[in-house]
């Protein structure tokens, strides 16, 4: 997990280096996050729409987590617009900043906050898998 998968240097060649030290910092958070939840079956590191992405190799278990540069200021963790997910991470931790219905904002000058950003990742990787039990 502490190694850079081919993948992400390639997704993170571009970037600056404090951009590309600060997603390194959020993607090790969401390996090491989803690594303790036995329901994925693992974590897959791909592209979408050239940013790292993140997935439970498990279908059906979770959304998929996307990272990268926001804007001059920002690195953004997105998820699924169509899920309550920016909804609940606003209710558990309204002190983070937010784009739209998809996306957690953080400053890359700033520490990133990892016990919420590992919450926010287990609440995206068991989406699915959370909302079957509450129907069930």
């Amino acid at each position: 997990m502490s190694k850079v998968s081919s993948v992400a240097e390639k997704a993170l060649a571009a970037k600056r280096p404090l951009f590309r030290r600060q997603l390194l910092a959020l993607r090790k958070v969401i390996l090491s996050s989803g690594a303790t939840i036995d329901a994925l079956g693992g974590v897959e590191e791909t592209t979408k729409w050239a940013q790292l992405s993140y997935l439970p190799k498990k279908s059906r278990v979770g959304t998929t987590i996307r990272i990268d540069q926001h804007d001059d200021e920002h690195i953004a963790m997105y998820v699924h617009c169509q899920t309550t997910l920016i909804q609940t991470y606003k209710t558990l931790f309204p002190e983070l900043t937010y784009t739209g219905n998809r996306g957690v904002l953080f400053a890359v000058k700033n520490p990133l906050p990892r016990g919420e950003i590992a919450i926010c990742v287990e609440a995206a990787f068991t989406y699915h898998l959370r909302k079957k039990q509450a129907v069930g």
